[in-house]
This record gives C-alpha cells, structure tokens and sequence, in this order.
C-alpha cells in the first residue's frame, strides 16, 4: 500500500466525519480479537473508525494507533480526541466504495487562452 498524502488523508477525514466507530479499544488495548475486527471492519468498509474508552493519555493512543496499522496493514488518516480514523483500500476493484483522488483539487494543468 503506497503511502497517502495529506490532500487525500484530508478528504477521507470528510468522508469518515458523518461514520460511527466501528471498532471500540477498552482496557485490554491491542488483543488478537482487536485486531482481527480492525481488519474486518476495513475489508467491508476501508475507511473504519476506531473508538479508545480506556486510554486517555495521548501517548498511549499514539502507541497504539500505530501497532494498529503496522499489524492491520492501514494507514491512520487522521486522530480527533479519542477517535481514530484508518484506511486500507479494498484489494479487489469491484469492491472499492471509496475512491481517494489522484490530484489535488485546483492544481491540475491550466489551459490559457491564446
């Protein structure tokens, strides 16, 4: 998975505000079953919310943001509070519900009159 730039992170964050978590990390933190519903969650959707009840400390969400997408193979596109936004393009095209942008908006080649 290539990595994202921040054009596309910030329009999958528009496309992740109206979602629900789909994904809640209590005390326990990261366990197998965690991480088999992050993957999932990403396989059916590709753009997944995650929701931390017990972990408070921002480090902490850091931490475990991380070891989220290395064992889940995503990308974090985005942390609000005590919300995590990842996604991971679905392998098969057929199934891809969210399409992330080549080019920015705006900074294509412009045509000038002559």
């Amino acid at each position: 998975m290539k990595k994202l730039k921040g054009y596309q992170k910030q329009y999958l964050r528009g496309l992740a505000h109206g979602l629900k978590p789909y994904v809640f990390i209590g005390q326990k933190g990261i366990t197998e079953s965690l991480l088999k519903s992050v993957d999932d969650a990403l396989d059916r959707h590709e753009l997944v919310k995650v929701r931390f009840i017990d972990f408070k400390e921002k480090a902490m969400k850091k931490e475990i943001t991380a070891e989220i997408e290395k064992m889940a193979v995503c990308e974090l596109v985005g942390a609000i509070g005590h919300v995590a936004i990842f996604f991971r393009q679905q392998k098969d095209p057929e199934k891809r519900t969210v399409i992330v942008p080549d080019e920015k908006k705006g900074s294509g080649a412009k045509l000038t009159a002559s």
